[in-house]
């Protein structure tokens, strides 16, 4: 697994660009799961994952897919393969695309074929170009990107880059708070998550509290639930029926289950999502480590 920072301008609109290189016996397939996540883009030359949302059957994705935000946890398996991934945030999404993020709200769908999503489709071209290292196709991609047109609400991009920050603020408690933070009526603000977010502001402050204590679960190395706990729990059960909510699962059926990719990533994607910070990531790596795939680094 590799990351790759982009540049400066990028910064506000994606989250990391990553490069998947996996090795599975032949034959066989790995199977892990992915939490709620804003929208992806996934660049796989040959043959695509299996992937679903929630409780939906695994079904092919295609070379270029893209996962709208999520609320639902997903699934997905594959064989061996080398795949590029780039996240998008909402900035990102109110600068670059000007279709509403609702529209795509737990949704996977072909990349090459909605016109929203046009201006990202060179990218797999350039992940399938032969000849060039890792970081020149890293190059490439962050080249691409800063030359992309802007959407008709690219203004918007500093306001909902504010809301996304008061999202991600462990401190905030309501709706409310994020409205007053920006400076905006209750019903602005609803519109501004519905249409560059996907879910209402509070479906999204729930997903931030559920994350965060996913973060201090995994970095106490699985240890205990009850300790990891966002401090906006009122108690256990409450944390159970967001799991079941965001997961489809237990707390107790996930942590059993085997998560060779997640292992890998699960650190960077928790800073992606603003769970947690960059000096956290480190020691969320280290209670991550064990691995149950062989993967190249």
């Amino acid at each position: 697994m590799r990351y790759f920072r982009l540049s400066e301008p990028l910064l506000p609109y994606f989250t990391s660009l990553y490069l998947f290189d996996i090795t599975v016996p032949a034959g066989e397939r790995i199977t892990d799961c992915l939490f709620p996540e804003w929208a992806a883009l996934r660049f796989r030359p040959g043959t695509p994952f299996r992937a679903a949302l929630g409780k939906d059957p695994l079904r092919p994705t295609w070379p270029f897919g893209v996962t709208g935000p999520t609320s639902h946890v997903l699934h997905f398996d594959t064989v061996s393969c080398l795949a590029w991934g780039l996240g998008l945030q909402p900035a990102g999404w109110a600068r670059f695309i000007d279709a509403p993020a609702g529209n795509f709200a737990n949704r996977l769908f072909d990349g090459m074929t909605d016109p929203a999503f046009a201006a990202f489709a060179p990218l797999l071209d350039i992940v399938s170009a032969p000849g060039h290292t890792a970081d020149q196709t890293a190059a490439r991609i962050t080249a691409h990107l800063e030359r992309l047109p802007l959407g008709s609400h690219a203004k918007k991009a500093e306001q909902v880059a504010a809301v996304h920050a008061a999202l991600r603020d462990p401190a905030t408690a309501n709706v409310y708070q994020i409205a007053e933070q920006v400076g905006v009526s209750t019903r602005t603000l609803e519109r501004i998550c519905g249409r560059w977010f996907g879910f209402p502001a509070k479906q999204e402050l729930r997903r931030q509290r559920f994350l965060r204590s996913m973060a201090r679960f995994m970095m106490s190395g699985y240890r205990s639930w009850s300790e990891a706990l966002d401090e906006r729990y009122y108690d256990q059960a409450q944390f159970v029926r967001d799991f079941r909510a965001f997961m489809h699962m237990t707390p107790s059926e996930y942590a059993e289950m085997p998560h060779p990719v997640m292992h890998q990533i699960m650190a960077q994607r928790l800073v992606d999502q603003g769970v947690v910070s960059c000096a956290e990531m480190q020691e969320l790596k280290d209670a991550t480590a064990p691995v149950a795939v062989a993967a190249r680094n």
